[in-house]
């Protein structure tokens, strides 16, 4: 039975990790109104017709959405069955599916203002994040011993405020305030606004995020640490080669990519 458990954990992991990819492919290319401010139908269909590609992206986005929601409501029914701390987890995953439903229609209902974008990335993160733990906690049970390393709140912290002012940072049109890599615009402070400050922000927490997995990585020995390290040197390369080869957006949707990698690595690393 927690052998099933396990694979619809991560099945459903997997599926909000692709959800989080097809969000950014959404942003990219501005489909985020592919079906029009309706929902939860598109353009007034359950099955709308396909003949316009931010139609299609918005809706790909929707269908996957509603399988990560079957697969998250299962899990919960799953873990009913289960013992308390399986309960636990699955609810929470569950609760947190609940809120990132309402953050998705409340985004389209008002036209995609910033802050709800923001606030749906943010909650679809931390329910990876959950059902992730959901994984780990039941193979830890199959093995009869905890797999659990121990908590690492700060870096667990500092990677999720690094994503959060990336999509701030997407979402405001800030990605192209500074030029230039690792300065912004060539200064180390930068003069030409609040958006180039917002992106100066986010490049700052990435060097630091880069600069702690490394010390985490070598204080921990964990196993799985050093990956952690090699994702986030991935995710900087890919953030200095968007910026400097001018925001193309196959890079743009490779550095979410990467950014949810991060941010998967480091729950199971620490969790």
């Amino acid at each position: 039975m927690t052998r099933r458990y396990t694979l619809l954990a991560w099945t459903a992991a997997a599926g909000t990790y692709l959800l989080i990819v097809l969000g950014a492919v959404v942003r990219i290319t501005g489909s985020g109104m592919g079906c029009g401010d309706h929902w939860p139908l598109c353009n007034g269909h359950l099955f709308p017709p396909l003949n316009d590609v931010g139609t299609v992206i918005e809706w790909s986005h929707r269908l996957v959405a509603a399988l990560v929601s079957a697969l998250v409501v299962a899990l919960a029914l799953y873990a009913w069955r289960l013992r308390h701390e399986a309960r636990r987890i699955a609810y929470t995953a569950l609760g947190l599916l609940v809120l990132q439903v309402l953050l998705g229609a409340i985004t389209v209902k008002l036209a995609l203002p910033p802050w709800t974008v923001i606030l749906h990335l943010g909650t679809a993160m931390l329910l990876l994040a959950t059902l992730l733990a959901a994984v780990r906690d039941s193979v830890g049970a199959q093995h009869a011993a905890p797999l659990h390393a121990p908590l690492h709140v700060p870096l667990l912290a500092l990677a999720f405020a690094t994503v959060l002012l990336g999509a701030l940072t997407a979402n405001l049109g800030a990605a192209a305030a500074c030029t230039g890599f690792p300065l912004c615009n060539g200064e180390i402070w930068p003069s030409a606004g609040g958006l180039a400050l917002v992106q100066w922000i986010h490049r700052l927490l990435a060097y630091t995020l880069s600069g702690y997995v490394v010390w985490w990585a070598v204080r921990s020995r964990m196993r799985g640490a050093w990956g952690v390290v090699a994702l986030v040197a991935l995710q900087v390369a890919v953030g200095a080669a968007t910026v400097l080869l001018g925001l193309p957006p196959g890079l743009q949707a490779v550095h979410v990519a990467v950014g949810a990698a991060v941010w998967a690595g480091v729950v199971l690393a620490t969790r």
